[in-house]
């Protein structure tokens, strides 16, 4: 399989548009854009039934304590988690594309809808935990968010997005499951799987 994403090439800086936060002229954090990228894909395995989308980062630090606080700077050696930005499943083996835009077209304050949308179902990203508690911002965030990491972090942030060819036809998931979930019900059912990688950072030092 071919995964295309031509708004940047693999490996490179993901443009500030595709983001949730950027860097801004003044202090440390504004928001950003926040638009998915337009995505295709070809090249699938014979008997593929259906497509998963995931966009995740493995550099999210474990540990809050100094993340985003003046005077404290997020060190390297910090164990790294993962953190989804973007869960979405039973995408119809006749679909081979989402358009720019398609599936967020800006931040949504307490998140987007997760569930059955037109290009496939979509479950909640890493947004939901990270806000949770804020009166402002908590819920559930459906869908594509793009990258906001520590404006103090040391290390840069990697983004990979990730097209799945399933066997099966529909995941027996719904209501607002994770990229975890989503990756435990594809198990034993993926037949090819193709990938392009971005980096970001909130850090203007980095």
């Amino acid at each position: 399989m071919k995964l295309t994403l031509n708004a940047w090439a693999n490996g490179q800086p993901i443009p500030a548009n595709f983001a949730f936060g950027q860097i801004p002229d003044e202090g440390h954090f504004e928001l950003a854009q926040n638009i998915n990228p337009a995505i295709s894909w070809d090249g699938a395995p014979t008997g593929t039934k259906s497509f998963a989308v995931i966009c995740h980062d493995p550099d999210v630090p474990s540990s809050g304590k100094d993340v985003n606080k003046e005077g404290k700077t997020v060190p390297a050696d910090l164990p790294r988690v993962d953190f989804y930005h973007w869960v979405l499943v039973n995408i119809a083996a006749d679909t081979h594309e989402i358009a720019e835009g398609g599936d967020s077209a800006g931040v949504t304050p307490k998140g987007k809808a997760a569930g059955v949308q037109g290009h496939g179902t979509t479950g909640i990203n890493s947004y939901t935990d990270w806000f949770a508690g804020d009166a402002d911002m908590g819920g559930n965030y459906g869908g594509y968010d793009g990258p906001c990491p520590p404006w103090n972090d040391s290390i840069m942030h990697h983004y990979h997005f990730t097209v799945y060819a399933l066997d099966v036809e529909a995941l027996n998931l719904e209501g607002a499951f994770t990229g975890a979930d989503a990756l435990a019900a594809m198990k034993g059912h993926v037949l090819d799987q193709a990938s392009h990688m971005g980096t970001y950072t909130m850090n203007p030092n980095l």
